[in-house]
């Protein structure tokens, strides 16, 4: 199975640990890393990890690239960026182990030309002659229309091309009344998408199913430390992890997008596929930056996630 994944809004996740982290004082870094990252990088990386072929492709600013090519040449990465002038966002996480909190600090992204995006189209119709699945996923930059996923998803499925949607807000909102093949919200992404709260497994299997009956061929909502839930058909399981010691959240969405392409690769039955996305969304809660361990590591958490048939 040939898959690519697309960034529009890419980031250079910048992570640093502060203990007793406090506003508005001086504050001393115990220990940072930078990473290449953005959901569609997380999710290339991810793929590559677990041996499938993947491409990436999106907005990248050429001034600090760097990052993303080393990521791609270690994993073997097909890299189909398109250049931009100017730099890539960083997003500054600061981690406190004292007060186990994180805080975020997000860059804003560069703001493509119509130009910028012509090319990416072109590079997007190099693509699909090669590849059986396309990942959209994370934000939109400033400036690119909402409804752009709504674009692809048409121009892909009219070429017979499979798509995952893993995004939020309006853009996550349009696209997926287009029938994306996969979408992968969180509760709260699910929650703001149907226009109510959502308290837990029964409720999100309820709005699952609504976005079934609308076209969409398997529904995965990630609830954190509560599971998740898939939903497949007239099929339905809930996918509840062991306890593990946690290194970092970052990327553990894109993780679980990567097992689920992963096991659609190896043909695996719903609770399967339930099973192995969990065990990859566990893998890299253990790892810093988008890196999974050993497969079988990975396998052996997939033995130990609960699966229940959910009606």
């Amino acid at each position: 199975m040939r898959i690519a994944t697309l960034s529009l809004n890419p980031a250079i996740d910048q992570t640093a640990r502060v203990p007793s982290f406090t506003a508005g004082r001086v504050n001393r870094v115990e220990w940072e890393q930078s990473d290449a990252g953005g959901k569609g990088v997380n999710v290339a990386s991810f793929l590559a990890d677990a041996g499938l072929q993947v491409a990436a492709t999106g907005l990248f600013g050429s001034a600090n690239i760097e990052p993303f090519l080393e990521l791609f040449a270690r994993k073997g990465i097909d890299d189909r960026c398109v250049r931009l002038a100017g730099r890539t966002r960083v997003n500054v996480k600061i981690t406190d182990p004292v007060l186990d909190q994180v805080t975020d600090i997000n860059f804003p992204g560069l703001s493509p030309t119509a130009a910028d995006l012509a090319r990416l189209t072109k590079t997007l119709d190099q693509l699909l002659a090669k590849i059986d699945w396309l990942v959209l996923s994370g934000s939109v930059p400033a400036g690119v229309p909402s409804d752009i996923y709504t674009g692809l998803i048409d121009q892909l499925q009219a070429r017979g091309k499979q798509v995952l949607l893993d995004a939020s807000g309006a853009p996550f909102a349009e696209a997926v009344s287009h029938g994306p093949d996969v979408i992968k919200p969180n509760i709260d992404e699910l929650a703001e998408l149907v226009g109510r709260p959502l308290a837990g497994p029964g409720d999100v299997l309820d709005a699952a199913r609504s976005l079934i009956a609308g076209g969409i061929g398997l529904v995965a909502v990630s609830m954190g430390a509560d599971g998740a839930v898939f939903v497949e058909g007239e099929a339905a399981v809930l996918a509840t992890p062991p306890r593990i010691s946690v290194k970092s959240t970052v990327g553990a969405g894109d993780a679980m997008v990567a097992g689920i392409l992963t096991a659609t690769a190896r043909g695996l039955d719903l609770a399967d596929k339930a099973r192995l996305a969990t065990a990859f969304s566990l893998g890299a809660l253990g790892e810093l930056g988008p890196h999974l361990p050993a497969m079988s590591v990975i396998d052996g958490f997939a033995a130990r996630v609960g699966v229940e048939a959910l009606k």
